[in-house]
């Protein structure tokens, strides 16, 4: 295949959906000034270290750099946790072992480069070699372990998550085998909108959603539109629901006619009038107006916005309410992007 960006022609399985291909060299360029990075970072919790890496303009949501940089920020904690190594020689040795391994070994090597990366640093760390006994056996049970972590969570890959998890094996093996606590934090995942592979709540790190409820009197109208209409924009971080004071037998008509003609949204196939009690207790309410009262729930966030009610009125009103609750929608959207 030849490389999209430098031309080079090289032997490969892997390519994006749309036919490009990029070669390794070209997938890990800028991975040398993690060496600086490492030398002046003071942390002892490797998954920190791995997330700074990860911020850095040449990370990629996949691709061998983080065969490398797993690694890395393993040699780097286990130095300022205690461990008794030349950080800067294990840098770069660790730099050209993790570039021997090319990006798509998970799937066509049956070995993670992320997983191996782990390995990697316990023989780095250990000064295994070939003819060693006990840190030869210590360095592949380090693999292992953390291939194992992988498998069990399954495909298909994740470059962070198959990070973290190795991370995460790693400070437990370290600890029981090498006696170096390094620091080990709750993780979760923030790249799960950048990746159109994730496995979403099968993943360990995903981050669990926030509940939002819209609340209304009769829960038939403008309560009914923003559940609707926060589903297809929130649904990536916030649960949505609606509720009211009281109930009607059904959505209003017209609200159902008009989003089916706007949005496509059959609004009566999941959705129907429900009371603020029957819905989970939510971490922010919107009131929509009317003098209606959301639950007085400490620490909870209130928000009201003071929409007038289109029910009964033209086409062109109602439509104009439900603008306004696409745009605050929108909003809330773009302050989570943020």
């Amino acid at each position: 295949m030849e490389c999209e960006l430098c031309h080079k022609k090289e032997k490969s399985k892997t390519r994006c959906v749309n036919g490009h291909y990029v070669c390794n060299e070209c997938h890990i360029q800028g991975v040398d000034s993690l060496i600086g990075m490492c030398m002046n970072e003071e942390s002892k919790n490797p998954a920190l270290i791995l997330d700074k890496m990860m911020r850095m303009p040449f990370c990629h949501i996949h691709g061998p750099e983080h065969h490398i940089m797993v690694g890395m920020a393993l040699l780097t904690a286990y130095r300022n946790a205690g461990g008794d190594i030349d950080l800067k020689n294990a840098l770069t040795e660790m730099n050209s072992r993790g570039r021997s391994v090319p990006g798509g070994a998970c799937g066509f090597w049956g070995a993670c480069g992320a997983g191996i990366s782990a390995g990697m640093f316990v023989s780095i760390a250990t000064g295994s070699t070939p003819l060693d006994r006990e840190n030869f056996a210590l360095s592949h049970k380090m693999t292992a372990s953390a291939l194992t972590a992988i498998g069990d969570v399954g495909g298909p890959r994740c470059c962070k998550r198959d990070s973290y998890l190795s991370i995460l094996q790693a400070v437990d093996f370290v600890n029981e085998n090498l006696g170096i606590q390094m620091e080990q934090p709750e993780i979760q995942c923030v790249y799960s909108n950048l990746n159109n592979q994730c496995i979403g709540r099968r993943c360990p790190f995903f981050k669990k959603k926030k509940k939002i409820a819209f609340i209304c009197v009769h829960n038939s109208c403008r309560s009914q539109i923003a559940e609707a209409l926060g589903k297809k924009y929130l649904s990536d971080t916030y649960e949505c629901y609606s509720a009211g004071t009281e109930t009607k037998p059904q959505i209003n008509q017209d609200a159902v006619r008009l989003m089916k003609q706007e949005y496509g949204i059959d609004m009566e196939k999941q959705q129907y009038s429900k009371l603020i009690q029957d819905i989970p207790e939510a971490d922010i309410y919107v009131s929509m107006g009317c003098n209606v009262a959301c639950p007085d729930i400490p620490g909870k966030k209130i928000m009201n916005w003071g929409l007038d009610d289109p029910t009964g009125q033209l086409d062109e009103v109602f439509l104009g309410v439900i603008r306004q609750i696409e745009d605050n929608i929108r909003k809330i959207a773009q302050n989570i992007e943020r």
